[in-house]
């Protein structure tokens, strides 16, 4: 009888490749087939989409044999997301709408037994793909919010399939999605950097790790500070551009119930519990359904784990890939799914399973065995990878309310660290592109070049705390952030000396062993 297409998006992790929805309409035994990998969600949109269309009061095509293909067939498809592509296939070869705008349009949607169109998960990247064909896109109201984000992409907002229906009859023109404004985020609630009484150390440290975008590591006993140091860490960091705030919400499009502007494109403070599987933290799911996992929704953005040695050390070296490449691959059979996992570490640990070691064994009820397998969970590999190790002593004299006063009368605020970091930043990004601890080992030695005594001085440390290649280059890395911090061209023997005491860790085990 007939035949009609129309295009919608699939999702493989963040990623809409084309689909080709094709209707063909013929004569002969009533039925409906659907071909082109469709999971079992996809193969129920046939009972969603004829519901739909007789109780909108559309005609059902009566003694005809129905097939539907979605291709590329080699592409998985999951979910309700092309019922309203299906839909609009079949009113167009069967007649009922005009198919002129359908070669540049886009269609998204489940479809209620009512006909009412439900949101769907994975709006942005879908529609970031659709601007590139510079088509436009129909999508349920219920998505709104998400359809607003993506600019220069003409969006309508459809209630129902009747809407579509007139639209396309050209009848009632659909609501077209306005710009949302991706920066009004909400202000950020963790406090001000001044309210964290003592630990100029710990302070120190923050500064830095934002400054170059460092992974880092609170050590010391339980109610130290050592959490809302790390909730700091986000104030100080500086705003963020369109293009990562479009690669975050496209992270949380696709997964949960993320629908609105706000929630989209705001860098959060991912902090999963220590009992977290390998599946949570890095993503997974079962058959097509794949989720990224909290170091894909903390791209862009800060992961915390606190605790870090109650995790179990499987999950922990499953963070050694990402941290180094800024990306997860999830295998699946027949396919592979890529997330962006370009996040920031922040750890916090005790220093025993008691907590009180503190370099002697007399308020501590934990033995150097003990507190040695308590350690052991972290692996040298993935400690190479964090360049600040910072100890979060207890201080008796800050924990009186006027500590204040007595340490520094005029304490940091996160607006003064905030300007410090912008500053730094813009420097390194003028003079190499990137940020200091995304330096490539290629140009290390022309952006970190060192004098012949502060190589020395640097070769001897190292071959004394045992540095491996890793933490070398690490460690140059920070102290060229130091250096910048100090507004100096030249990493001087200061500011080497600096980057190696952030090594709390090692020294830690060091006077375990001694003991």
């Amino acid at each position: 009888m007939a035949l009609a297409r129309v295009y919608t998006r699939a999702l493989i992790g963040i990623h809409a490749p084309e689909i080709r929805v094709e209707v063909d309409l013929a004569r002969g035994m009533p039925g409906f087939t659907m071909v082109g990998m469709p999971a079992t969600t996809v193969k129920e949109a046939r009972d969603r989409v004829k519901t739909a269309l007789m109780n909108a009061g559309f005609e059902y095509p009566p003694a005809t044999r129905i097939t539907v293909n979605l291709a590329p067939a080699d592409i998985p498809k999951t979910g309700a997301r092309y019922d309203l592509a299906i839909a609009v296939g079949i009113l167009a070869a069967s007649g009922q709408i005009p198919d002129t705008l359908l070669e540049q349009a886009e269609f998204y949607g489940e479809l209620a037994l009512t006909g009412e169109l439900r949101a769907v998960n994975g709006l942005i990247p879908a529609l970031l793909a659709c601007r590139k064909k510079k088509r436009q896109a129909f999508v349920p109201i219920a998505n709104e919010q998400e359809a607003g984000l993506v600019r220069e992409q003409k969006s309508w907002l459809a209630a129902d399939l009747v809407s579509v229906y007139e639209h396309l009859h050209e009848h009632q023109p659909l609501r077209e999605s306005k710009p949302v404004d991706w920066a009004c985020q909400a202000e950020s609630d963790e406090g001000d950097l001044a309210d964290v009484v003592g630990q100029e150390q710990a302070k120190r440290a923050l500064l830095l790790s934002a400054a170059g975008r460092h992974h880092l590591l609170f050590v010391g006993p339980p109610g130290t500070g050592k959490t809302m140091l790390a909730q700091r860490l986000n104030g100080i960091l500086p705003p963020l551009t369109e293009q990562e705030a479009m690669e975050i919400a496209a992270v949380k499009s696709v997964s949960f119930d993320y629908h609105h502007a706000e929630s989209l494109t705001r860098r959060e403070l991912r902090s999963p519990h220590h009992t977290c599987t390998s599946a949570a933290l890095v993503g997974g799911g079962t058959g097509n359904s794949v989720r990224p996992g909290e170091i894909s929704l903390a791209n862009n953005a800060l992961l915390f784990l606190d605790e870090f040695s109650e995790f179990s050390r499987h999950v922990l070296d499953c963070l050694r890939e990402p941290l180094e490449s800024g990306e997860i691959t999830i295998s699946r059979a027949g396919y592979n799914v890529k997330f962006p996992a370009n996040f920031q570490l922040v750890c916090a640990l005790n220093p025993s399973p008691c907590g009180q070691f503190d370099g002697s064994l007399a308020n501590c009820r934990s033995t150097p065995d003990q507190i040695l397998k308590y350690l052991s969970k972290l692996s040298g590999p993935l400690l190479d990878r964090i360049d600040i190790q910072v100890m979060v002593p207890r201080e008796t004299e800050s924990m009186s309310l006027n500590g204040a006063t007595k340490q520094n009368n005029q304490p940091m605020t996160t607006s003064q660290a905030k300007n410090l970091v912008e500053k730094a930043r813009l420097r390194q990004i003028r003079r190499q592109g990137c940020l200091n601890s995304e330096i490539k080992p290629k140009a290390l030695k022309q952006i970190c070049e060192l004098s012949e005594k502060t190589e020395a001085f640097l070769a001897t440390a190292s071959e004394k705390m045992k540095l491996s290649h890793r933490a070398y280059h690490r460690t140059l890395r920070l102290a060229r952030t130091i250096a910048d911090l100090a507004d100096s061209e030249v990493i001087e023997q200061q500011h080497l000396a600096e980057a190696l005491n952030y090594r709390a860790l090692d020294r830690l085990i060091d006077q375990v062993q001694s003991l």
